[in-house]
């Protein structure tokens, strides 16, 4: 009776397996030419997504970081930043042993 039981669940395991008639193409296998209801049924769901692309309205352009800037800085013009002022070498020296930072 168990070997019965375990026959009947590999069988039961077996059968959705077996009964995928899809065939996955190898390698350097040429796809099979499509009926002519395929192909129309291919031109019909492309011209459903393009009619449904058409109904998509316009959307204005996404600042995510319009909320971090505020809306005053968003419109007005980036400036270049300045340049550094550069200091003689006799000067650098006296600023970086006074400063612990650096």
């Amino acid at each position: 009776m168990r070997k019965f039981a375990i026959a009947a669940m590999f069988a039961v395991i077996a059968v959705p397996a077996l009964a995928g008639d899809e065939h996955v193409p190898m390698y350097g296998e040429q796809p099979k030419e499509k009926t002519e209801a395929q192909k129309a049924d291919d031109r019909k769901a492309e011209r459903a997504y393009q009619r449904s692309l058409n109904n998509v309205p316009d959307q204005k352009a996404v600042d995510p970081w319009g909320a971090a800037r505020g809306d005053d800085a968003s419109k007005k013009p980036a400036t270049p930043a300045k340049p550094a002022v550069k200091h003689s070498s006799k000067d650098s020296s006296k600023a970086k042993s006074g400063n612990p930072a650096n």
